[in-house]
């Protein structure tokens, strides 16, 4: 148990970050702003269509996915590199810890301050949301803070094994934002550069199929689809499956969002803990 010492301490150090508060704090305007948008807008400007408990869940996932994103690189991405670039990593493996226990240890303290943030700025955000629509569906709302706190477990582990894989923070900040800017901001883009150049610079009038499994790598878009997956009733009704609605295959079920989420939560770790305990300290 020698991991769990490791984590306390960790979960101690992290929580108190300002940045995470100060990111909470947005995240909870934002979420009580966007809320609002999506129950009481509509209909102040004349629109049909009523809110529900589905649009509101999914509304929130989008908002939802970018704190968590964005909080995880925050308090993970010095996790490690940081004890190595200070020098403090050889006393933490002096106690004794393996690196191993050092790894899972950051990982779990990491992603208990991530849920405890993200369940306090959901209990707020999305609680102000369904007080507006004056009704709550206990089943689908704990579905959906299950898979988000999923989703944020998986996030932290990602932005760890980077940490893990180098002695420098520089390095880990440059790895870390390069990850978000890569497969969070761009991904979108690179099936449909692949398709238009392929397709002699023009885009077809129907995308070919394997764009939607390319598109699902994003850990942000398989969470998403993931929630799909989850909520099948409550996404057919917003429209949140849409993407895999034409496609024949058996990568178009939503549940290739949860496989996404193991390819993330255990590929980058095991990566990241050879890197780490090869290195030489």
């Amino acid at each position: 148990m020698s991991w769990a010492a490791v984590a306390k301490k960790d979960f101690r150090d992290a929580s108190h970050s300002r940045a995470l508060w100060a990111l909470l704090g947005v995240f909870v305007v934002v979420l009580t702003l966007t809320s609002y948008s999506y129950v009481e807008l509509p209909a102040m400007l004349g629109g049909t269509e009523e809110a529900s408990i589905g649009g509101l869940l999914f509304f929130t996932a989008g908002n939802a996915a970018l704190f968590v994103a964005l909080t995880a690189i925050v308090i993970c991405y010095k996790s490690i590199a940081g004890e190595r670039e200070l020098g403090s990593i050889k006393l933490l493996l002096a106690l004794p810890h393996t690196r191993r226990d050092v790894l899972v240890g950051k990982v779990l303290g990491r992603t208990a301050v991530l849920v405890a943030a993200l369940a306090i700025g959901l209990a707020a955000g999305l609680g102000f949301g369904l007080a507006l629509l004056g009704t709550v569906e206990l089943v689908p709302v704990a579905t959906f803070v299950l898979v988000t706190l999923l989703f944020a477990a998986v996030y932290v582990s990602i932005v760890v094994a980077i940490s893990a894989t180098t002695g420098s923070t520089s390095r880990a900040t440059t790895f870390a934002l390069g990850f978000f800017v890569a497969f969070e901001l761009l991904w979108d883009v690179v099936p449909m550069a692949v398709v238009y150049a392929a397709n002699g610079f023009s885009l077809p009038a129907r995308m070919p199929d394997w764009t939607f499994l390319v598109s699902q790598i994003s850990p942000s878009s398989a969470y998403i689809t993931a929630l799909a997956a989850a909520l099948p009733d409550l996404a057919s009704t917003t429209g949140a499956a849409m993407g895999a609605g034409e496609i024949d295959a058996f990568y178009a079920d939503p549940a290739v969002g949860f496989a996404v989420l193991a390819f993330w939560l255990v590929v980058p770790l095991t990566i990241g803990y050879r890197r780490f305990a090869a290195a030489d300290l």
